[in-house]
């Protein structure tokens, strides 16, 4: 189905997104971002009147509600810490000519976390490990229609499953929706999960990810099998120390935490759990580190497009492994020409 058809079913089964809310949804948010706000904690919250369940793609064990033993499985890579490391350090001024690192996408209402955080992590990679001579904007629709194993496309999906794509089948460009310079551009416009005045059109309750369709769009001048990039490993990295070290020495990794209620009203600060229940689990993309008041942060792009948190940036305790952060790391290493 054409980018067009899916929009139109995009709008048709769009409301206001406040009418799809409950008053007591809205009233329980309230009172978080109220009790947040009343603390002397490391964030400020802001209300977002949003549902993010249908967003929380990382699939978790369905017994424990933790994320699956699969995990164990991924291979380890071996980091010798390099003492003496920043004690704030962002890719985005190290590599100012990888525009990858200054995307915030939006998954808009798809459970597609797992692979937007994934392609994202694929793309920095790409221009870092390259030197700028490799700049792709790899796709998030490529992975989250034609990834099989461990993929369930909207309905969710395993990051490294995502890495394992990129190794065995490569992964072509697309950019956001209705780009025209990439291969496979996003199937989704951005849409408002927030409040009004985004300029957005409203997020639909559901979305379906279309068919595997190994063509590039009309009009792009290469075709999907020339398009595609691939990777020469993938591999998961383990403790504090090793996560900066491989941030330093290679670039942007993805990560899984366990999202609680008071994530969603998140605006500014380093993120602590305060208040509220498990959600699910969420798929995100660190860029960096830092201190912030005396607070050790890891810096994350998140997939809420720029109308959430700092700008669609956010910060999370560093150090503690909180919501599993540091527990659940998966990145790897671009195959260059």
């Amino acid at each position: 189905m054409g980018h067009v058809s899916f929009l139109l079913i995009f709008l048709i089964i769009s409301n206001i997104l406040t009418d799809n809310l409950s008053e007591d949804y809205l009233k329980h948010h309230k009172n978080i971002v109220k009790k947040i706000n009343s603390l002397r904690t490391t964030w400020k919250a802001e209300l977002y009147p949003i549902d993010v369940r249908p967003l929380l793609g990382v699939l978790l064990d369905p017994e424990t509600k933790t994320f699956t033993k699969e995990r164990l499985s991924i291979p380890a890579r071996n980091i010798t810490p390099i003492p003496d490391l920043p004690e704030n350090y962002d890719l985005r001024e190290e590599y100012p000519y990888c525009n990858s690192l200054f995307e915030i996408r939006d998954q808009a209402n798809c459970g597609s976390c797992w692979a937007v955080a994934s392609v994202e992590t694929m793309s920095d990679r790409h221009c870092i490990i390259s030197k700028g001579l490799q700049r792709p904007i790899l796709s998030a629709s490529a992975v989250i229609s034609c990834c099989v194993l461990g993929c369930k496309g909207c309905s969710g999906g395993l990051p490294y499953e995502a890495f394992i794509f990129w190794l065995g089948s490569g992964i072509p460009t697309g950019g956001d929706y209705g780009d025209t310079q990439t291969c496979l551009p996003y199937f989704l416009p951005k849409c408002n999960h927030h409040l009004n005045g985004t300029g957005l059109p409203d997020c639909p309750e559901i979305a379906k990810e279309p068919a595997c369709d190994k063509t590039c769009q009309e009009g792009y001048d290469k075709d999907y099998k020339e398009d595609r990039y691939f990777a020469s490993e993938y591999y998961t990295v383990r403790g504090e120390e090793e996560i900066k070290t491989e941030i330093y020495e290679r670039g942007s990794i993805e990560s899984s935490f366990l999202v609680y209620e008071d994530f969603v009203d998140y605006k500014e600060g380093v993120y602590q759990h305060v208040e509220g229940a498990l959600l699910g689990g969420h798929a995100i993309k660190i860029i960096g580190w830092g201190i912030e008041n005396g607070v050790k942060y890891w810096l994350c792009v998140n997939s809420w497009n720029e109308f959430w948190g700092d700008g669609g940036y956010f910060k999370i305790l560093r150090g503690e492994n909180h919501c599993g952060v540091e527990g659940n790391i998966v990145t790897g290493m671009p195959k260059l020409d």
